[in-house]
């Protein structure tokens, strides 16, 4: 038992080295995009929490295979806040969404965010199964910015969604995004191969975070003025209830894939887990 206990607090250890390890590279990575991540929003309290998510996720990808979804993360972070707390009209939030998808198909780039979208996109560019796989990336990431474009329209206009609508668009949450680019930057070949099928079940997994997040955040969003599922109407035991559901049946699609592919079936079962323990909320509600 003692010898065990020590391998455990052995890997945690190591764990956490690779966590800050990638913290430092990512704090690096936003100073070269001016004015896109202002000290005020993006803290290292900020870089610690989501290179520990990342890290935990996938400790056996080492600091460089973390690369792209630490830096996927990142970004879809910034144009959020871009989204939220920066565009005062449809009008922005439309050209950004215009000039993010031309530099995911080429464009040259002219903005920070854009920027850092066009390095992310040629860093991805020097795996060899981007090639097949840049198609399912552009399409992620038109998901994400339209997930984000409809968010504003509701907050702007003050409209309601239902919990069912508001969660058909938990793409503006972006991990399905960040999970596709993780898989084809360090992904096995049966993942590389079966990426739309696996956008399946990132997506399912992307609805629980996507409540989960609002529950973590709601006193912030609240104050902000942001989206927030529990600002919807619904109680928060419906909102309890969807997530165990949506918990269980992402479980049960992780499962399906461990013959598969252990390792991308550990990290989403790895995102679910630790993003609930680091919240400190479960399905079953806070943790005691």
């Amino acid at each position: 038992m003692p010898g065990e206990e020590l391998e455990e607090a052995y890997r945690l250890g190591r764990t956490c080295a690779l966590a800050a390890e990638c913290g430092r590279d990512l704090r690096r990575c936003a100073q070269l995009y001016d004015g896109l991540f202002p000290g005020a929003a993006f803290d290292t309290e900020f870089y610690q929490a989501l290179t520990l998510g990342t890290a935990f996720s996938a400790p056996w990808a080492g600091a460089g295979g973390l690369k792209a979804v630490n830096r996927s993360a990142l970004w879809v972070l910034a144009v959020g806040r871009l989204v939220d707390h920066t565009a005062t009209t449809r009008e922005q939030v439309d050209r950004l969404t215009r000039e993010c998808m031309e530099v995911a198909g080429g464009a040259v780039p002219r903005s920070p965010v854009t920027r850092f979208l066009a390095d992310l996109r040629d860093e991805l560019a020097t795996v060899e199964g981007f090639g097949p796989a840049r198609r399912l990336w552009h399409d992620q990431l038109a998901r994400t910015l339209a997930g984000m474009a409809r968010a504003w329209v509701w907050r702007d206009t003050s409209a309601v969604p239902t919990l069912e609508r508001y969660l058909d668009n938990a793409d503006s949450r972006g991990s399905c995004f960040v999970d596709l680019s993780h898989w084809i930057y360090t992904g096995d070949g049966w993942t590389r191969g079966h990426l739309d099928e696996l956008r399946t079940v990132s997506r399912q997994v992307q609805r629980y975070l996507h409540l989960l997040g609002d529950v973590a955040s709601y006193r912030r969003d609240l104050s902000w003025g942001d989206l927030n599922v529990l600002g919807l109407g619904v109680t928060g035991g419906e909102v309890t209830a969807a997530m165990a559901g949506l918990a269980g049946e992402a479980t049960g699609l992780i499962e399906a894939l461990r013959g598969c592919s252990p390792r991308t079936a550990a990290y989403l079962g790895r995102r679910i887990g630790f993003n609930a323990g680091f919240t400190g909320i479960s399905d079953l509600g806070p943790a005691t």
